[in-house]
């Protein structure tokens, strides 16, 4: 669906890009995170064909976004981070400009539109998009990119500044898209939303691509895991106590069978065994603050 192969981009003399490869699979939702200036928009509007890579080849459904980017941007809707609305056009009247712009029937946008908004929660129609809330505001601009019906969405932020019940519903209707296969790459903030809904994770650190791969691979590689056994034991023992109990943790699984085995023995009780496994969050982290 996607293929970016040794892409740089510079401004003057700023590096934006650097060597940057990557792939987007057909039918799978991937998700790019990085710190502000580390070169997620500018990657994402070199996919789309809005600005020109210094060096390296883009590819979108199998074709050349610099030589033959006006072909592919009908299959793609694009969702900037900022996207202002008509304020003086209802719902209604501002998705049939759209649908006219991209040359849909009458009839055929205003049956479109009537399930876009069934679908998005969004009975607003008749009002005037400036008079709507952030987050109705948002589901409009969500409208608005599907109206042609696209395989491949771009989003830039889709939940930013939104609160948490309707982001979190934009979240999952991005799942539901996926399931109506659709392909999609974003761009967020919100690690755990990333982390709930993306297939695989790219991060970006000034420029460059630090990791790509699926979740669990990525914890696999760069997380943590930590087990955690609490028991009880009616003796004075050398371990962390929590509550009246006593906390063994560890990060290794063999010692955990040797504590439970231990327990077994003593006649111990085992009161709670638990494993933290590291977030996005925490493996996010520890890559940015790294000397790397």
């Amino acid at each position: 669906m996607i293929a970016l192969k040794n892409v740089t981009k510079l401004y003057q003399q700023v590096v934006a890009v650097e060597d940057l490869s990557l792939t987007v699979e057909d039918g799978e939702i991937m998700g790019i995170i990085g710190h502000n200036g580390a070169g997620k928009s500018t990657a994402l509007k070199m996919i789309l064909g809005l600005v020109a890579p210094t060096a390296g080849e883009i590819r979108v459904l199998g074709r050349d976004m610099v030589r033959d980017g006006a072909s592919v941007k009908r299959f793609i809707g694009y969702l900037p981070e900022e996207s202002p609305l008509y304020e003086t056009m209802t719902v209604t009247e501002y998705l049939m400009f759209f649908a006219a712009l991209y040359g849909l029937p009458k009839r055929d946008a205003a049956a479109r539109i009537d399930v876009l908004l069934d679908s998005l929660k969004l009975p607003e129609r008749e009002r005037f998009t400036g008079e709507l809330s952030k987050g109705m505001k948002r589901k409009v601009t969500i409208a608005r990119t599907l109206l042609h019906d696209p395989r491949l969405l771009i989003l830039d932020e889709p939940n930013s500044g939104l609160d948490p019940l309707t982001s979190f519903f934009i979240i999952n209707y991005l799942k539901h898209l996926r399931h109506q296969g659709k392909t999609i790459l974003l761009s967020a903030h919100n690690l755990f939303h990333i982390e709930y809904i993306c297939d695989r994770v790219a991060i970006l650190k000034n420029g460059r691509l630090v990791v790509c791969d699926r979740m669990e691979s990525i914890r696999e590689s760069l997380g943590h895991r930590e087990f955690q056994v609490i028991f009880r034991a009616y003796e004075d023992l050398a371990y962390e106590q929590q509550e009246g109990n006593y906390v063994f943790r560890t990060s290794e699984i063999t010692k955990i069978a040797q504590m439970l085995e231990t327990i077994s023995e003593h006649d111990w009780a085992l009161v709670n065994l638990s494993v933290r496994e590291s977030a996005l969050e925490d493996i996010y982290v520890a890559l940015m603050t790294a000397d790397v």
